[in-house]
């Protein structure tokens, strides 16, 4: 019996493999962001500029710093799936920095009469399409879009499939940066859920990572568990009370209503008797962690309300963070995508 070879590599291995296959269409040939695909890829090094330069738009009352440098600049908003938040902050982001902002309704687009993605694309792009933010229920569209369609307009991932969300994990480390009482080399960090179908589980485990977290927990039911996640270099619970004891940072996810009611997960209430993130369970952690969730929330469900609503809770500065981050990412790959042009 041969086995797959994938299975024989150490998690560094792993981590190795996925950067060396991801980093190619992200980046210019000195190193510049010029698409933000994924997580995966990107080195310590750009994933410290994203925080920072997203940083510097952050004032310190809270309020965002407007800036000009997608002045000129055409971005197009490309949502084959609903979103609201995401699509909302991306627009935000745009308009800050100076951008000229159009929305495709896809459910009009070509694309719903039969049109080829790439062909929708190529007719974008003869239009002065400067970037493309793009959610696709295919994962690994982005990658297809910056590699074989359309390499001199910049792709920004707003999500896809059930592969990443860059922009909701980089958002979740700026936080991260700045909420947290330690450095990342010395964070516990629990990831509470559907790890299984989260796109933002698999971003946000490979930023934590590669950002030198070395203790990093996932808390779920089996049914919830993607197989082989050990090889990832996670330590794996489904005992809630044992995964967040003494953590400084815990990222619940939202369990998806399609879920409920099937064999991966019997009833909310049973759900959020063994995982829910409550108050008393949040004792068990350090007495400074930070609570967090990529929302939509689903309270009583996922987290309590006094938890949701307390004062570990940073999860409205998550959502102030994402117009920052996502900001920085845009203004990054357009400075790329200028200087492959030079």
């Amino acid at each position: 019996m041969h086995s797959t070879p994938s299975l024989n590599l150490s998690p560094n291995d792993l981590t190795a493999k996925l950067h060396r296959s991801q980093s190619a269409p992200q980046l210019t040939p000195d190193g510049k962001l010029c698409h933000f695909l994924s997580v995966e890829g990107l080195n310590k090094d750009i994933l410290t500029q994203i925080i920072h330069k997203a940083g510097g738009y952050l004032l310190p009352n809270g309020q965002i710093q407007n800036s000009t440098e997608l002045d000129g600049c055409t971005v197009m908003n490309l949502f084959f799936e609903n979103s609201t938040r995401t699509r909302t902050t991306f627009e935000v982001a745009e308009k800050r920095l100076g951008a000229n902002v159009l929305n495709l309704d896809i459910a009009k687009s070509s694309t719903s009469k039969g049109e080829s993605l790439a062909d929708t694309l190529w007719n974008l792009q003869a239009m002065t399409a400067d970037m493309f933010v793009v959610r696709h229920y295919s994962s690994g569209a982005m990658h297809f879009m910056a590699q074989k369609v359309c390499p001199s307009v910049a792709v920004i991932n707003a999500g896809d499939g059930q592969h990443a969300h860059p922009t909701q994990a980089m958002l979740d480390m700026l936080t991260i940066h700045r909420e947290a009482k330690k450095p990342f080399d010395e964070l516990s960090v629990a990831i509470i859920g559907d790890v299984k179908h989260s796109r933002v589980a698999r971003s946000d485990i490979c930023a934590l990572q590669t950002l030198g977290v070395k203790d990093l927990r996932v808390v779920a039911p089996k049914t919830l568990l993607p197989k082989g996640i050990e090889r990832y270099g996670v330590s794996v619970f489904d005992d809630m009370d044992k995964g967040i004891a003494g953590v400084d940072v815990l990222i619940g996810l939202r369990i998806q209503n399609e879920r409920i009611g099937s064999p991966l997960l019997p009833s909310t209430a049973e759900y959020f008797k063994m995982y829910g993130i409550t108050d008393k369970r949040l004792k068990l952690a350090d007495k400074d962690a930070i609570v967090m969730h990529p929302g939509p929330m689903n309270r009583g469900v996922e987290i309590a309300s006094d938890v949701a609503d307390g004062v570990q809770s940073v999860i409205l500065k998550q959502v102030n963070n994402g117009i920052a981050v996502r900001m920085a990412v845009m203004a990054m790959a357009m400075e790329g995508q200028r200087s492959l042009r030079n």
